[in-house]
Formats: C-alpha cells, structure tokens, sequence
C-alpha cells in the first residue's frame, strides 16, 4: 500500500510540474483539481468493461445441420446460435420457477423457435399440438452484470413423419429472452432438406 501511495504522488507531482522532492501550496492546489477528473476517468473506462453490449441480447445465425443417425432417414438436426449481451443475465436456473419464469406463464421458455415448412413454395409455420420446440437455455454467468457472448447449440426434432413426401424444405425462427424480459432479434435458420424415409 505504501508504494502504491508514493507512486500517486510521485505521479501528480510530474503531472502538476512539480520539480523538486516536496510540493508547494500551488501545486498542491492543482493536484486537488485533477483527482475529481481522474476518478471520473477511472469510473467511465470500469463501465466501459462491464457494459461491452447492450442489455438487450442479440443472436447471429451460424449453423442449421443434420445430425446423421445412421438411417436414411433425418429425425434431428442441431440449431447453433451466436449470443452476445451486455448485463449476463441470460438463462434460467432450477430455482427460477416463480412468476414469470413457472410453467403456466409465457416466460417459462426463454429460447422460442417456430417450425416452419415449405407448402407450395411458401414456407408456412406449423404448430404441433402438444409439441413445443422452445427450450429453457441455463444461465450462462454467476458475476452479473457482466458483457458475455458466445454460441448455443439446440437439437431438435426435424421430422413430422407426414409421409405425404418423401422430403420437406424446413426451416426455424427463434428469439431469446433474458431474466430481465429484454427481447433479442429474430433469426431465420438456412432451409433443410429433411429426408422422412
């Protein structure tokens, strides 16, 4: 602790142009007005650290792939997804099952994706009855708030076993939502040709 306090000084005195060892009332004067402006530097480069992006999450496509079962046929494929987020608080725990994150309420998923399927030429989205592609993602950080990014990967379920066609064109949409009820972007997955037999 003592260097650091010799330090500090030895550096206000070059910064207040002081030239010998001791410090005269002038210089003293100046150094008094500089420490508000440093501590105001100090504080405004710490948030610059924590708060790298903003609080709302944000999602970039990166893969949509078949996982290979060994069949002819595609049952599941792997959703991978970039994140980035500014205050850490992405993801739900065992614990967070009281209002709004239990299971009665919209936000106990935090990670919603749509199905959608090519009809005609046109993808059309496709609800399931008592089938749901959301997931709850697990939190991510324990020193929120915190800036994190990084990639989640999803498997999922890719055939309807409408054996209509021997193929389908699929894709997803999906958007996440944090533990503060900040919304990200929606992404668009690439189209999938899915083999069903």
């Amino acid at each position: 602790m003592k260097f650091f306090i010799l330090q500090r000084y030895t550096i206000f005195s070059y910064l207040c142009g002081a030239k010998t060892k001791g410090f005269s009332l002038l210089n003293l004067r100046r150094m008094k007005q500089l420490v508000p402006i440093l501590i105001l530097l100090l504080v405004l480069a710490s948030c610059g650290e924590r708060e790298k992006f903003p609080v709302e999450p944000e999602i970039t496509f990166v893969s949509l792939e078949k996982i290979d079962n060994g069949t002819n046929v595609d049952d599941k494929a792997t959703l991978t997804f970039h994140f980035q987020d500014g205050d850490g608080d992405i993801g739900l725990g065992s614990t967070d099952i009281n209002p709004p994150f239990d299971s009665s309420s919209a936000y106990y998923y935090n990670c919603f994706i749509d199905y959608y399927k090519k009809v005609n030429g046109v993808f059309q989205k496709i609800e399931f009855q008592d089938i749901t592609f959301n997931q709850r993602i697990p939190r991510l950080s324990n020193s929120v708030p915190e800036s994190i990014e990084g990639d989640i990967s999803i498997a999922l379920n890719i055939n309807d076993y409408d054996l209509t066609h021997p193929t389908d064109t699929i894709l997803f949409h999906c958007r996440i939502v944090d533990r503060e009820l900040h919304e990200s972007n929606e992404i668009e997955t690439t189209p999938l040709v899915v083999r069903k037999r």
